[in-house]
């Protein structure tokens, strides 16, 4: 009975959202920090997608037959492609992609170097797991950005007794881990509006977060 409602108040926070972003330009000093932070963290729905380890991208250099593959990027983030070796892909976006393939191919040519392009196939690198006291935890492979709301609706909704003031996201960078808490607890309350958005600390999630729900 609480999925609905969940769901319901996550389109409320969306709604918060939306309404903050389109403030009209003589809005007051005030709701403008507002608007901007809220925009931050709904940004993950106009960022460009980075390349991660697991993804399978389709290379195809134009009138090469034999220069056509579909490649997985390996777990240290890179790719092997012939005559162009071994090029580090993750973090990077395909047209960065295509810029240093079409590089590593220059000397094979007289001339120009015929036009390549980059597509992600399947962005099944992009994961992330949800564990603690949700419905249904586990790993997401959502092949977008989502944020952190989105991130526990995939996951089922918190269960009854979570404490949304202390949710974790992990975040690993190389080796390194860090953590972020953050606070949606106002949001699943009646009269919630933009500035717990701000005050929630909403993030997008990053490939290889695990959000923790206490």
């Amino acid at each position: 009975m609480r999925r609905p409602l969940f769901l319901a108040r996550v389109a409320g926070a969306c709604a918060l959202a939306a309404a903050a972003l389109s403030l009209p330009s003589g809005a007051s000093a005030q709701a403008a920090p507002v608007a901007a932070a809220v925009q931050d963290s709904t940004s993950s729905q106009a960022s460009p997608y980075l390349i991660n380890p697991g993804d399978e991208l389709e290379i195809y250099v134009w009138g090469e037959e034999r220069l056509q593959r579909t490649v997985r990027v390996l777990p240290d983030g890179t790719i092997a492609f012939p005559l162009a070796g071994q090029i580090v892909a993750q973090g990077r976006r395909p047209q960065e992609l295509e810029k240093i393939v079409s590089e590593r191919l220059r000397g094979q040519y007289r001339g120009e170097v015929p036009e390549i392009t980059v597509s992600v196939k399947a962005p099944t690198g992009m994961q992330f797991s949800v564990m603690g006291r949700v419905k249904s935890p586990g790993t997401f492979t959502p092949g977008r950005y989502v944020n952190l709301l989105e991130a526990l609706s995939m996951a089922g909704g918190p269960s009854e007794f979570a404490n949304l003031d202390n949710v974790v996201v992990i975040r690993k960078r190389g080796d390194a881990l860090s953590t972020i808490r953050v606070k949606v607890a106002p949001l699943f309350k009646s009269g919630a509006d933009a500035s717990d958005l701000v005050r929630g600390n909403i993030q997008r999630i990053e490939t290889g977060d695990t959000v923790i729900v206490p």
